[in-house]
């Protein structure tokens, strides 16, 4: 597979002409709803015949997107509790490919990356949904320098998450 090296923060300025989501439009204080049925809707793509299969050698599997949306998840709700416990913080740089490869995620159990999306989606629904006021002004930024707020850091994260339910939804 080649990595994916493309900045997606453009998402933030223009809808995405792929899966076609406005993230700009998204109201950030109905994540936690939105999160919700987006894990439904990953328990029904993983529990497919072809979950494993890749549509094409460079593209991911079901399963593998699956794994990667859990892992972002859990990753979105680390970074998402540091901007609200810390001023700007810089979050630790993930290699989403090297993940992947390390944690073989086209031969992990679909039924146990349904469970982990559920798990993972739970809290950071939670999170979401007691935020108020001036905590969705709290900022973070990734070590490549995009700087987010908790408002447009929810919207960049739900595109993430609808897009690769595009993905294997077509």
């Amino acid at each position: 597979m080649t990595p994916d090296s493309k900045d997606w923060t453009w998402v933030l300025d223009r809808p995405c002409p792929e899966c076609g989501l406005d993230s700009a439009a998204h109201d950030p204080a109905a994540t936690g709803s939105v999160l919700r049925e987006c894990a439904h809707r990953w328990e029904a793509v993983l529990a497919r015949p072809d979950v494993r299969e890749r549509p094409d050698p460079t593209i991911w599997s079901p399963l593998e997107y699956g794994c990667h949306v859990r892992d972002v998840l859990r990753l979105y709700d680390e970074r998402l509790q540091l901007m609200l416990s810390l001023d700007d913080p810089l979050y630790a740089n993930w290699d989403q490919d090297a993940t992947a490869v390390e944690q073989r995620y086209g031969e992990q159990d679909p039924q146990t990356v349904a469970g982990e999306i559920t798990a993972a989606t739970g809290p950071l629904a939670v999170r979401f949904d007691g935020l108020s006021g001036g905590q969705w002004q709290r900022t973070g930024r990734r070590s490549d320098g995009a700087s987010f707020t908790v408002t447009s850091f929810a919207q960049y994260f739900l595109h993430d998450v609808l897009h690769h339910l595009h993905d294997v939804n077509g």
